[in-house]
């Protein structure tokens, strides 16, 4: 039997809500727990299989999502954020008690600055945009799965409907891609 992908993709994928208007996402703190309100719904949800995001006890990947940085809010208790590792591209903000990653950000030039990174299984509303695909698969092999089960990991995702990357989603690749050819003055800024 696969171990753990995530709790929200084990046994099958609820379907989220198109016309979701956001909600409020709180870290596991029992009292006075970080809250960070988000604006409208995410975009981009995904399983990610790096060794940079926060995965609930047992799992094997995060389940990981962007929405823009206009659309999030620390709503209570801001204190008890702290940057996991400021040379990281995404600056992700932790809660310095119980360790939930509330969100990421990205500060310096990127082809994703202006969106902000979230864990929308940290709230309680339900309705929120369900994983669309699995990242980073192979990346749980560098943090010491077995080579030889990544196969049925890769089945067990196949079965709940989503495909498997070792990288991004073909077109969050491409949104990388063009931004570097825009960088470099191979194609026009205003693609």
């Amino acid at each position: 039997m696969a171990p753990s992908l995530h709790p929200l993709v084990d046994n099958g994928i609820t379907k989220g809500d198109a016309y979701f208007p956001g909600g409020k996402l709180h870290c596991h703190c029992k009292t006075n727990p970080v809250e960070v309100t988000l604006g409208g719904n995410v975009l981009h949800n995904h399983a990610c299989g790096c060794s940079k995001c926060w995965k609930p006890e047992g799992a094997l990947f995060s389940i990981v999502a962007v929405i823009p940085r206009d659309q999030l809010s620390v709503t209570a208790n801001a204190d008890k954020l702290y940057i996991v590792d400021s040379s990281a591209a995404i600056q992700r903000n932790a809660c310095n008690e119980c360790g939930v990653h509330l969100f990421g950000r990205i500060e310096k030039e990127h082809a994703f600055k202006g969106l902000d990174f979230v864990h929308v299984e940290l709230s309680d509303e339900k309705g929120w945009q369900e994983p669309q695909f699995a990242a980073f698969v192979s990346s749980i092999i560098e943090q010491g799965f077995n080579p030889t089960g990544i196969d049925e990991v890769r089945a067990k995702f196949k079965k709940v409907g989503l495909e498997t990357y070792d990288a991004l989603s073909p077109p969050l690749m491409d949104a990388i891609a063009t931004y570097t050819a825009q960088k470099a003055g191979k194609l026009p800024s205003s693609l």
